[in-house]
C-alpha cells in the first residue's frame, strides 16, 4: 500500500488519478488552491473517505507546500509518491497582449511549484530513504511551438529539461524522478478559459479535427498511468500516453473511426 500526494488535483488529470490510486489501495492526500474546490470533487470519492484526506495547498506558495508535506507525512507516516500535477494556464493570445498577472501566474505555478515542490519532496524523500516525485508535461515539452501559447509550452518545456536534470542528481540516490506525459485531455484547460468563459479554441474547426482525433477523457490517461507509476523502479522514467505510434494509427484510421469529443 502506497501513500501518495498529487497536487491539483481536485478535478480533470489529477482527480481521476487520485481515484484510480484508491481503487489500487493506496492512502491519497488530495489538493486544491482553495478550500472550495473540494466540493465538487468530494461527490466523486464516495466510498473512499477512510483513504484520502484534503488539504489547501497553493504552489504558489513554498510554506503550503512544506505544510503539504508534513500533514500528509503526519497522516500517512510517510510519502511514497509526489506527483507535481497543478498547472496554471492563460488567455490563448499573444505574449503583447497577455497580461503581467497571467505571465506571473504561469512562472509562479508551472515552474516555480513544480521546483518548490519537487526540492521539499526530494530533501524529505531522502531523509526517509525512499519516494517518487513525479511531474506532469504538456504542451511544449516537446518543442512543439503553438502560436498564442508560448507562455504554457515555455513552462512545460522548462519542467522537462529541470526533471531530467533532477533524475540526473537523484542518479544515486533512493528517490527517483520522472515525468508523465498525458497528451491531449479533455479537461477544463482546453474547454475554459483562465476566467471560466468558454475557451475561444474550442470554436476553432481545425483544432476540433485534430483533438477529436488525438484527444482523450483524463479517465482513460490515469488508467494508463496509476499501475505504471506504482510499478516503476527505473530512474528518469518517461511514461507516455500518446505515442508517436498511437498518434500516426489514429490519423490513418480517422475516417473509419469517428472519435467526438468537442
Amino acid at each position: 500500500m502506497k501513500n501518495i500526494v498529487i497536487t491539483g488535483s481536485t478535478r480533470g488529470l489529477g482527480l481521476e488519478m487520485a481515484k484510480e490510486f484508491l481503487k489500487a489501495g493506496c492512502n491519497v492526500t488530495i489538493t486544491g488552491s482553495k478550500p472550495e474546490s473540494f466540493v465538487n470533487a468530494k461527490e466523486k470519492l464516495i466510498g473512499y473517505e477512510e483513504k484520502y484526506i484534503y488539504i489547501t495547498c497553493n504552489v504558489r506558495n513554498k510554506d503550503d507546500i512544506r505544510r503539504l508535506w508534513l500533514q500528509s507525512a503526519e497522516k500517512w507516516g510517510s510519502i511514497d509518491i509526489w506527483i507535481n500535477n497543478a498547472g496554471q494556464n492563460c488567455p490563448r493570445e499573444d505574449l503583447w497582449n497577455t497580461s503581467e498577472d497571467y505571465i506571473d501566474a504561469v512562472v509562479d505555478t508551472n515552474i516555480k511549484g513544480v521546483m518548490y515542490g519537487s526540492r521539499i519532496a526530494a530533501e524529505n524523500m531522502l531523509k526517509q530513504g525512499h519516494g517518487q516525485i513525479w511531474n506532469m508535461e504538456g504542451l511544449g515539452s516537446n518543442d512543439m511551438i503553438i502560436e498564442q501559447t508560448i507562455l504554457y509550452g515555455t513552462s512545460k518545456r522548462a519542467l522537462t529539461y529541470f526533471t531530467q536534470g533532477l533524475a540526473k542528481e537523484l542518479k544515486n540516490s533512493p528517490v527517483k524522478a520522472g515525468r508523465l506525459s498525458p497528451g491531449m485531455m479533455l479537461t477544463e484547460f482546453i474547454t475554459k478559459s483562465p476566467t471560466g468563459e468558454v475557451s475561444s479554441v474550442t470554436q476553432d474547426h481545425q483544432f476540433q479535427k485534430v483533438f477529436n482525433i488525438l484527444g482523450d477523457k483524463p479517465e482513460t490517461v490515469a488508467k494508463f498511468f496509476i499501475p505504471r507509476i506504482l510499478s516503476n523502479n527505473k530512474q528518469d522514467a518517461h511514461l507516455v500516453w500518446l505515442t508517436n505510434g498511437k498518434s500516426f494509427q489514429r490519423f490513418l484510421m480517422a475516417p473509419f473511426h469517428k472519435r467526438k469529443l468537442l
